[in-house]
């Protein structure tokens, strides 16, 4: 997980190698946080016989904040392909730092999903909380945070605010420059996931 992190910091890594190693930690960090996630046993048949196993058993819902998010998604898709898709999104203010919201489609009664919000850059924490609470309104209860790199102003406030979510990431970061930015971070990942900057 370190080696895809130490890729997409470096500033001379091209966006398509960027965006195999979102989907790299992406896929890892999905893993962890739907380890506890309840499983049924099942029999299937192999060409040579019956086989055990489990399937994931639950209802899971995978939340990206646009437009970064939509990096992390075909990851957890991959490893919980039956999970329902939603999408939240929100703009940050670049001198304020204030979230506003300019589009949300979610699936319907979330009440006993197991919610995963996939945002790749946990800065401030105020877009994560905006999301957490748009999840909350929406009936949401179990939401899990998937986060690749984050700041511990951003941690700090997700705590404060919903104590219950649980934050996977493998990074917390030095904190926030003066524009609110994570330092040492790794630039704008929606940018440089996209070849926009």
């Amino acid at each position: 997980m370190h080696d895809a992190l130490a890729i997409l910091r470096a500033t001379d890594t091209p966006p398509e190698l960027f965006r195999r190693m979102a989907v790299r930690i992406s896929l890892l960090l999905a893993a962890e946080a739907t380890r506890d996630l309840p499983a049924a046993a099942v029999t299937v048949s192999t060409p040579l016989g019956p086989a055990a196993g489990t399937r994931v058993n639950g209802d899971v819902v995978v939340v990206p904040v646009l437009r970064a998010g939509l990096g992390m998604l075909d990851a957890i898709l991959e490893l919980i392909p039956t999970a329902r898709v939603g999408h939240i999104g929100l703009q940050r203010d670049e001198l304020t730092a204030v979230a506003s919201r300019y589009y949300s489609k979610l699936p319907q009664d979330m009440s006993s999903s197991f919610v995963l919000m996939i945002d790749p850059m946990l800065a401030t924490g105020g877009s994560a909380v905006a999301a957490l609470d748009m999840l909350r309104e929406a009936g949401a209860r179990d939401v899990r945070m998937i986060c690749i790199v984050s700041a511990p102003e951003g941690i700090a406030l997700v705590e404060r605010q919903h104590p219950d979510v649980h934050i996977y990431t493998p990074v917390i970061d030095d904190g926030l420059n003066d524009h609110k930015f994570i330092v040492p971070g790794l630039g704008d990942f929606g940018d440089r996931l996209y070849g926009t900057h």
